[in-house]
């Protein structure tokens, strides 16, 4: 099945106590599509780029069987983040250069209008809602939001939130949305909206699964290093969803899975800065971690 993914595409500058990386791939779009590629065979991405970013990172994707016609080529240079961490929970940006980002409109090819699973990047929801109305009705929308956004665009995000199936999101981002601190009484609120699922990211901790009747713990793939977690959301998110577009079937017994999987693709991403590891990967690799959760997490 087809899976779309619209977000950023970035040029990330990160450093910790591992190292630094300069001008290195990133961007939502970017580390969605790459986990997404394990398990689906049609993805594509809508971004936008300068005439500065690299050709060698378009290659990158289309190796990985990404299609890249929805990419925008503007005059102009491409978005950029600059960032450290002084421990792995927390990103402090250090500087964000919006350039041809500042000025992105997802314009949806007729080709892409019919695709079935949607995955919505981090950006405004806004033009979250205008991808979705350019689109026919995707059988799963699936949408992340960000603190930024809730507070500065709350009831646009709002409006969003009655037109998608799934929303991926952190505690502390659930608690601003809804005023509630005890995190079930907040996706109580949000399934309010009519979703059919939300996914509470917890960091370390795992995360949830929450439906109207059911819920689901998932633990992370425990990782001995943890060089660079940029990206670890957007990993998650486009593992998830490119698990579930391959089944073509939305239920209790793939969303279980489908929140595995994305944990696993997340546990690639951080052992490297940028996609250096997530790009190397294979499906082998995959599964062998997802064997091990599943010994590390059975118990009767």
């Amino acid at each position: 099945m087809s899976l779309l993914i619209i977000g950023s595409i970035a040029l990330d500058t990160v450093e910790n106590k591992y190292g630094k990386v300069n001008d290195a791939l990133g961007g939502s779009a970017v580390y969605a599509s790459l986990a997404a590629s394990y398990f689906c065979e049609n993805v594509s991405i809508i971004g936008v780029v300068g005439t500065d970013f690299p050709k060698e990172h378009i290659e990158l994707l289309n190796c990985k069987g990404i299609d890249t016609n929805g990419l925008e080529i503007v005059n102009g240079k491409t978005f950029r983040w600059s960032g450290k961490y002084e421990n792995m929970n927390e990103a402090i940006t250090l500087q964000t250069s919006l350039n041809v980002f500042a000025h992105f409109s997802p314009k949806i090819p007729n080709n892409y209008k019919s695709y079935e699973y949607l995955f919505l990047g981090n950006i405004d929801p806004e033009l979250q809602i205008d991808v979705l109305n350019q689109m026919k009705r995707p059988k799963i929308v699936s949408a992340d939001t960000m603190d930024y956004w809730i507070e500065g665009k709350n009831k646009s995000l709002k409006k969003l939130l009655k037109m998608i199936d799934i929303l991926f999101i952190n505690e502390e981002e659930i608690r601003m949305l809804t005023n509630e601190s005890y995190i079930f009484d907040a996706a109580e609120k949000v399934l309010q909206f009519g979703l059919k699922l939300i996914i509470i990211k917890q960091g370390e901790y795992g995360s949830v699964a929450i439906t109207k009747d059911n819920l689901f713990f998932a633990p992370i793939f425990p990782i001995k290093k943890v060089i660079d977690p940029t990206g670890a959301g957007d990993s998650f998110a486009g593992g998830f969803m490119g698990y579930v577009a391959s089944m073509n079937k939305f239920n209790y017994e793939i969303l279980k899975k489908a929140t595995i999987y994305g944990a696993i693709t997340s546990s690639f991403d951080v052992e490297g800065f940028s996609v250096e590891i997530l790009k190397n990967i294979n499906r082998k690799q995959i599964e062998h971690r997802y064997q091990m959760l599943k010994q590390y997490t059975q118990f009767e």
